[in-house]
This record gives C-alpha cells, structure tokens and sequence, in this order.
C-alpha cells in the first residue's frame, strides 16, 4: 500500500509540471488529472490509515491477553504458594502428633511391661504361697 501510494505521489508530482495549455498554462484537464490523482492519494491513505487502525487493535487485544494471562498465571502462582504453605502447616502438626503418639505408644509399653512384670511376681507369690501352705500341711 505504501508502494502503491509512493508510486501515485509520483504521478501527482509529474501532474503538476504538466502544462498541455496555450502559453505553457495549465488546462482544466490538467487539473482535473492531477485532483483525480490526489483523490487517488487520498484513498489510499485512508485505507492505509484503517489498515494501520485493524493492526493498532489487534496488537492491543494481543497485549490485553498476555496480560489477561499474566495475571492467571500470576493467580495460579499464589494459589499454589497458598496451597503449599497449608501442606507443610499440615505436615509440621502431622509430625507433632505422630511424636507424640509415640510417646503415648512408649508410654503405654512401658506401663504393660510394668503391669505383666507385677503380674508375674504376683503369680509368683501366690503360687509360692501355695506350695508352702501345702508343704506345711504335709
């Protein structure tokens, strides 16, 4: 278009040296040439002009959509920093009860080792009262 445009310009130049008139005067041809010329130039910039107008717009919608993009990224990224720092929130209170269920479970061993332990002894005592009752009744 530019070319096209350049190239008209061109014309209108050669147009307007143009004197077919008595004296080397400029006719109404003439000059009704060289106006259908700048017409031609002026349509051809028009054109150039709504042309530049359809890219202006596109690049602007192109624009708007990388950012439309950039801040869903930018959301994701936030929603995942969100959701990472509440697992690892999740996963220091899962550490925290599983410590201290296991002092609980060490606990609680303990305690049936010393409840087996007097178990024991108790049966051993018993039993070992037996055995003397029946060896002083014998």
């Amino acid at each position: 278009m530019l070319a096209n445009r350049s190239r008209k310009f061109g014309q209108y130049d050669q147009s307007l040296s143009r004197h077919t008139g008595i004296f080397g005067l400029q006719t109404k041809k003439d000059i009704r040439r060289s106006n259908d010329i700048l017409m031609d130039i002026v349509k051809t910039d028009n054109n150039i002009y709504r042309e530049l107008k359809i890219l202006l717009d596109y690049r602007t919608f192109q624009q708007n959509q990388v950012q439309d993009q950039s801040k869903e990224t930018e959301k994701t990224a936030d929603e995942t920093m969100y959701t990472i720092s509440r697992l690892q929130d999740q996963l220091t209170n899962i550490k925290k009860q599983n410590e201290e269920n296991i002092k609980l479970r060490d606990k609680a061993s303990l305690n049936f080792k010393i409840i087996v332990f007097i178990l024991v002894v108790v049966i051993l005592l018993v039993l070992s009262k037996q055995i003397r009752r029946k060896e002083n009744n014998t």
